[in-house]
């Protein structure tokens, strides 16, 4: 039954954007799973389940990346991202975040950490690193939403 659970719950956050478990927990029981709130919980911990921003500036429920890199929660991508970029901007698919000196390597790892939609990939060197967007608009998208958490 935990199992079957589990692929529920795994086959419903890809399906749905979920960031409660309230809201998981009626979808639970939706699909005839008799579960209670402390069961979600447990299961949301056991499964390594995150919040991360789903690209239109909420939130919902993903797996953590499990390619040896540590889940970030949204508020620590906040901190980080704020301490360490000066500016952000954009040239056809390609968005250039300036940091400060030292600091581009961790602003660009829970950049990686949160998942965005539409990114390809990252390079990143000691003060700026790189996003390679699928689009021209994913670019100027993602860096307006970057620009929010630059105090400068």
């Amino acid at each position: 039954m935990k199992r079957a659970r589990h692929q529920a719950i795994l086959s419903l956050i890809r399906a749905h954007s979920i960031d409660r478990q309230e809201e998981l927990l009626k979808y639970l029981k939706e699909a005839g799973f008799d579960v209670t709130q402390a069961t979600v919980s447990r299961d949301i911990r056991e499964l390594r389940l995150v919040k991360a921003t789903d690209g239109s500036g909420g939130y919902r429920y993903v797996v953590a990346s499990d390619k040896n890199k540590a889940a970030h929660s949204p508020s620590r991508f906040e901190t980080i991202f704020r301490e360490s970029a000066l500016s952000v901007d954009y040239a056809g698919h390609i968005v250039i975040v300036k940091c400060f000196s030292g600091m581009a390597n961790a602003a660009c790892e829970v950049f990686d950490s949160m998942n965005w939609d539409q990114v390809v990939g990252t390079l990143s060197g000691d003060d700026t690193f790189f996003i390679l967007m699928r689009t021209e608009e994913a670019a100027a998208h993602i860096c307006n939403q970057l620009l929010e958490y630059t105090n400068r």
